[in-house]
Formats: structure tokens, C-alpha cells, sequence
């Protein structure tokens, strides 16, 4: 995994939407915040299109992605919101001509897990898992949450360092240290079976979703265990389950018997605040302090 280089103000990044429909004011407010923030903020040509409940074509939504990540006058790819079809451009994209690229941030979360998933997998790329500029956190007519907002900047400029995000609970106790991998629930499940199934080996894995019941987040992590994916995980993080009930007790009884450390409560994911996590960079689960932290290494070194 290769972490690419973060961002200086002035930097030009390109906004596209692999997923779902993009509201064009929540879209413009949050276009606002990164051009305050110093960014020179470019939405992709087909981002405002829509086909049912999709942004547009899959083949339009693709040539948008693969542009902004093939073009070098972009330093990000900043995914507009989430919803559902990025799994539906994975088989589109030229990874050959992706792989040839150098090598940019990609941020986004939700349905954006399956590009992080195959980003590491295609690429070696690491990646931001972090709100989106049409979703709430930065879009919200009173303004972005400042919290979120503060966070999200100390992971992408390089003159920044983002703090440890803190949970709220202590399952099982202990430290690790590894590679970040997993994002969404849902998306992780749905990817079982195909060349971007998460692989738990060696890493610490980041669980959140939205708008699941506890049967459904039960039935999703049972599937990812008895498809070995969560096998030699060095430690689980869980993060915001919004709208899901009390998913605390299945969850618990699921990854507990793991052996390894994990807290739980971390802003990550859906809701505010929402925090910045780096998908493949080291990251340290502290339970005496029950936080996660993500470390950089030069980008221009192999992790």
C-alpha cells in the first residue's frame, strides 16, 4: 500500500459522483467550504446527471472517475456523496491505465467502501474514508461541522496531523497496530465473493453502516466470518451505527470471540460528527486512551 501525497492549498481537486444523485445545492455549499479552505475545486461534467436512483450512466459515471484520477492537474478525487452504485463501475474502470497514474487521494465513505476496496486492491492506493461535500456534515445550511470540518483538513494537507478519533466503549482490551482496512457494513458484505472481498489478515478493520436492523447487521457479519474475511484481524474498530437500533449486543457477540482489541463508538462513518480515517495507512487502536489513531510514512515509500 502507498500512501499518496496530501494536499497544499492551491492544489486543484475534481469532484465526481460514482454513486448516487447528487442535490446541487448541498453539492454547492459543500463545493464552497473546500474553496474556502484553499482548493481549486472542479466538478466533473457528468456529476449532475441522474438516472433513477443513480448519478447517471454507469458508463458516464466511470469516465468521470477515471478521468479525474487519470488527469495529473488533479491532486484528489473527492466523491460527491454515497448512496449506491459504485460496485457497478468496478468492472468499467481501466485499472491498467489507473495503475499508470500517479497516484492521488481518493476521499469518500458509505458506498465509496467498495472503491476504497478495490483502490487497494487494483492500485495499492490508500485512501480517505471521510464526509463527502453534498452530504450533511459539510453541507448543512447553518455550515459545516466545524469539528468534522478541522479533522477532515488535518488528514489532507500536509502541513496538518489529525488527532486520535476517541470511542466511547472498550470490548476487548489491548493495542495494535496495522494497516486500516474495511468502511461500511453493507458494502463489505455485498463484496464477499469477488475480487475486492475484504481481507482481515494483519489488519485492523473499521465496521460502521446506517439504517440497519440488528437482524440485518447480525446476518452481514455472519457472512463476513463464515467467509473467513475477518480471520487474523489484528484489531476491530466500530464506528457510528445511525439508525440501526441497538446493534451493540449482536455485535459484540459476533467479533468478540475474535480474541483481538476492539472499541467501539468512533465518529466514523455516517452522522456528526463524522471523522477522517486513512483506508490502508498504519493505524494504532489504543484501549487504555480507547482511540484510533492513523500514522503516515513518506509517500514515497512502500508500506
Amino acid at each position: 500500500m502507498w500512501i499518496p501525497s496530501r494536499l497544499r492549498p492551491g492544489d486543484r481537486v475534481a469532484v465526481v459522483a460514482p454513486s448516487g444523485p447528487v442535490d446541487p445545492v448541498r453539492l454547492a455549499r459543500g463545493r464552497q467550504v473546500l474553496t474556502e479552505a484553499g482548493l481549486d475545486v472542479v466538478v466533473m461534467p457528468r456529476v449532475m446527471h441522474r438516472r433513477g436512483y443513480l448519478a447517471g450512466s454507469d458508463a458516464g459515471r466511470a469516465a468521470d472517475l477515471q478521468e479525474a484520477w487519470c488527469d495529473p492537474a488533479y491532486r484528489a478525487v473527492v466523491c460527491a456523496r454515497g448512496g449506491y452504485g459504485a460496485t457497478r463501475l468496478l468492472d468499467l474502470l481501466d485499472w491498467q491505465a489507473m495503475e499508470a497514474a500517479r497516484p492521488k487521494i481518493l476521499l469518500g465513505s458509505s458506498d465509496i467502501t467498495a472503491l476504497h476496496q478495490a483502490f487497494a486492491v487494483r492500485l495499492g492506493v490508500a485512501s480517505c474514508f471521510g464526509p463527502m461535500p453534498a452530504c450533511e456534515t459539510l453541507s448543512d445550511p447553518e455550515g459545516p461541522d466545524r469539528v468534522s470540518l478541522d479533522h477532515l483538513f488535518a488528514s489532507l494537507f500536509e502541513t496538518e496531523t489529525p488527532g486520535p478519533i476517541a470511542g466511547d466503549r472498550v470490548i476487548v482490551p489491548g493495542r495494535a497496530e496495522a494497516p486500516l482496512t474495511g468502511g461500511n457494513l453493507a458494502l463489505l458484505a455485498s463484496l464477499c465473493g469477488t475480487p475486492y472481498a475484504l481481507r482481515g489478515q494483519g489488519r485492523v478493520v473499521l465496521l460502521e453502516d446506517v439504517g440497519e436492523e440488528p437482524y440485518r447487521v447480525d446476518r452481514m457479519l455472519t457472512q463476513l466470518v463464515q467467509a473467513g474475511c475477518l480471520d487474523g484481524a489484528a484489531g476491530i474498530v466500530l464506528g457510528s451505527w445511525v439508525g440501526c437500533g441497538d446493534p451493540m449486543p449482536v455485535l459484540v457477540e459476533r467479533l468478540a470471540p475474535l480474541e483481538v482489541p476492539m472499541i467501539a463508538g468512533l465518529p466514523i462513518g455516517h452522522g456528526t460528527p463524522q471523522f477522517t480515517a486513512w483506508m490502508g495507512a498504519e493505524a494504532v487502536i489504543d484501549t487504555e486512551s480507547c482511540s484510533l489513531t492513523c500514522l503516515f510514512r513518506d509517500p514515497a515509500t512502500a508500506m
